[in-house]
């Protein structure tokens, strides 16, 4: 059956060209296209309808009967040509996409009936479809079949043939599977907002019956792009005729877009070929009654071209600038997601090169949080207050220090003079409900860190009896003075305390170093394989810096409170001499007399007269002034080294804390294989940027089809 070329002039032929051409390129899966499509039900006569617009000749055989979309396209060309190629489906596995994409039939030189069932046949069997499959493979495929006909004189034209609908299995051919997937598939396309649809209803059943119908009108609810063909008028029953006149007048189920009535030929006419179907349908409906009756522009195969000219040219031409606004927003989108994943990471070069600017990243937010520069980067400083540093790490050295003084001795010194009467008016003493700890660790590091426990206040009373004590056990050959192995002693047990706040100190401050580099880390990579993969490999440096960090605080703590005490520093004489100032002071005040010339004397009788302790006595009060004077020394200085040569240089403002570990030192040192466990891309997410790429790509390639 030949094909008119003035007959499928429906439509500018460059604007169908260029919609050919996008879906050609597969674009239709992520751009919604206008189109032509036929929709029905299974023997409602919709090949003949499709063979009487694109005169082709479709196979007869029900083992053939349309089992995959098919998209006819004629085309005017220099020379004339017929090709078969297969579109596969979006959702299908690589190997059957290139399986499908690899066959193509070109250079064919004819269409007729046997070769369009030939290649009808191939492609069943190449998609895995129809009754000639192992057992449970599906009957119905979502690969689209091309046809292209070229021809010098040919006029563009371009339908899509979907598979039937139908609702009853057939035992060993269709399951309730393929009923739902040729659903999905037919809805698929009638849902797209861009296409025209034919339905097609053969005359001789009941439209409230024919869901593809109710489905027509769910998804185009105005009406704007439903055609409504009717078949099979020579079947209706004797006087149900006036139903389908009415149907066809708009007097009920109205459509927008109205309906058309054919009559496709029977098939002992298609084997008799005595006439051709524009013969043999003109002269129904100008013979038949009540057909002869009817408009006809509304009835016949020839008529039927004509109005969908009309819709077409209207529908296409209206759609055509929102395809091309939805080409560029899709663009946008795919562009922006590939940026998301960030630079390709395919080799060492690649992968390098993405930990070394992430590593500037980390080191210059590190740089401003270390210097309390949080303006620099408010939309990481702002989030919580963990990731301002250098506020909690000055903040935690000042609760350290003042723990330290009101509570790292076991007992309160003795006070002689104005400040032993403050001391009973209680006026310096503070009531302490603190702990060693008070940042919340990370569960990976918390097995190196100290615990949290309560810290005592010290005995306000009792030093010393508890000095006596120590003396008296140890007390040798000395004449006027003590072994010196007792003021070592008295201070580690003075000093007890300073192990477990130091050591909580230094916890608290591994913790907010590995609060922030944790959170930093998630802040700068969002790619979750790299995160963990970094994470990991970071995770054995930053505990070995932790437990440098502890490792020091203990040698701290072995030297102040187990080597030999020790000072050059001036301040412990001057201690030491007000303590004995105060001392003697207090001991004379109850001699004192006030003179209103003098003020406040002592006679020399009393300055001279002696009225000593005992020599026990006199070397209790002379071992507490030594161990406050030194004791209040060592505490100084053991505040200021923990924080400065642990807390400060080993842990957060030094050059080799562990917030400078991720940098591009670190970068440089890693071999190949670490870069690729590191940074090679997750298979997921290289997956994801290829199909981003070449999405990227086909509309980049849409775009330059539309210009």
């Amino acid at each position: 059956m030949n094909i008119k070329p003035e007959s499928l002039s429906l439509v500018d032929s460059s604007l169908l060209e260029k919609i050919d051409a996008l879906f050609a390129c597969n674009l239709g899966h992520d751009v919604d296209l206008p189109q032509l499509i036929v929709v029905g039900q299974q023997s409602s006569g919709k090949s003949s309808v499709l063979e009487g617009l694109t005169g082709l000749p479709f196979p007869r055989d029900s083992s053939l009967c349309t089992r995959f979309a098919t998209q006819i396209i004629f085309r005017r060309a220099p020379r004339k040509s017929i090709s078969a190629r297969i579109i596969p489906s979006k959702d299908s596995c690589s190997e059957h996409q290139k399986k499908m994409k690899q066959w193509r039939k070109d250079e064919l030189t004819e269409l007729d009936a046997d070769s369009f069932a030939g290649i009808m046949r191939e492609v069943i069997d190449l998609m895995g479809v129809g009754p000639n499959q192992e057992p449970g493979s599906p009957a119905f495929s979502r690969d689209v079949l091309v046809l292209e006909i070229a021809d010098p004189t040919q006029e563009h034209f371009s339908v899509i043939d979907v598979p039937g609908t139908f609702k009853r299995t057939t035992q060993g051919l269709t399951t309730k599977d393929d009923i739902a997937l040729v659903d999905n598939m037919v809805k698929g396309y009638m849902t797209n907002p861009r296409s025209v649809m034919l339905t097609v209803v053969p005359c001789n059943a009941d439209i409230a019956t024919q869901e593809i119908v109710e489905q027509a009108e769910d998804l185009d609810p105005s009406g704007d792009r439903t055609l409504g063909v009717l078949t099979k008028p020579d079947l209706v029953d004797k006087g149900a005729e006036n139903d389908i006149i009415e149907l066809i007048e708009g007097k009920r189920h109205k459509l927008k877009l109205g309906w058309h009535l054919l009559r496709n030929p029977g098939q002992a006419e298609l084997v008799s070929q005595s006439k051709s179907r524009n013969e043999l349908e003109g002269a129904f409906f100008r013979n038949v009654a009540p057909w002869n009756n009817l408009d006809g522009e509304v009835v016949g195969v020839k008529s039927l071209r004509d109005r969908l000219q009309g819709i077409l040219a209207s529908h296409i031409r209206r759609e055509f600038p929102k395809v091309k606004s939805d080409i560029q927003s899709k663009l946008r989108a795919a562009e922006k997601k590939l940026k998301g994943f960030g630079p390709a990471r395919q080799g060492p070069i690649q992968q390098r090169q993405y930990l070394m600017k992430i590593a500037g990243e980390f080191q210059d937010i590190v740089s401003s949080a270390i210097g309390a520069q949080y303006s620099s980067s408010p939309d990481f400083f702002d989030k919580h207050r963990i990731h301002r540093v250098a506020t909690r790490a000055r903040q935690r050295a000042e609760e350290f220090a003042k723990l330290m003084t009101e509570s790292g001795h076991k007992f309160d010194f003795e006070e002689t003079g104005d400040k032993a009467d403050e001391a009973k008016e209680g006026l310096l003493k503070v009531e302490l409900a603190v702990t060693t700890r008070s940042i919340v660790e990370s569960d990976d590091i918390e097995d190196i860190l100290s615990p949290y426990d309560d810290v005592e206040e010290p005995y306000d009373e009792g030093i010393l009896d508890w000095l006596t004590e120590v003396y008296k056990s140890s007390v040798g050959f000395e004449l006027g003075t003590f072994s010196s192995s007792l003021l070592r002693t008295t201070m580690q047990k003075q000093s007890q305390k300073w192990k477990d706040i130091a050591k909580g100190y230094i916890s608290d401050i591994i913790a907010i170093a590995h609060q922030f580099v944790s959170s930093l880390l998630q802040h700068i990579i969002t790619d979750s394989h790299v995160l963990d993969a970094l994470s990991s490999r970071l995770s054995d440096h930053l505990r070995g810096k932790y437990l440098e960090a502890l490792e020091k605080t203990d040698s701290l703590l072995r030297v102040e409170l187990e080597g030999t005490p020790a000072t050059h520093n001036s301040v412990f004489t001057e201690t030491l001499y007000q303590c004995r100032q105060q001392r003697q002071k207090a001991l004379l005040k109850e001699k004192m007399i006030t003179s209103g010339k003098y003020g406040e004397v002592i006679r020399l009788e009393d300055l001279v007269s002696q009225h000593p302790l005992q020599n026990g006595e006199q070397m209790i009060q002379k071992i507490h002034d030594i161990l406050k004077s030194y004791y209040l020394l060592s505490r100084k200085r053991f505040i200021d080294n923990v924080r400065m040569q642990v807390a400060d240089d080993l842990l957060v403002t030094g050059p080799n804390t562990p917030l400078k570990i991720f940098s591009s030192e670190f970068v440089s040192g890693m071999t190949d294989e670490e870069l690729d466990d590191v940074a090679g891309e997750d298979p997921n997410v290289k997956s994801n940027r290829e199909a981003a790429q070449e999405k990227i790509n086909l509309l980049k390639k849409a775009q330059k089809i539309l210009r």
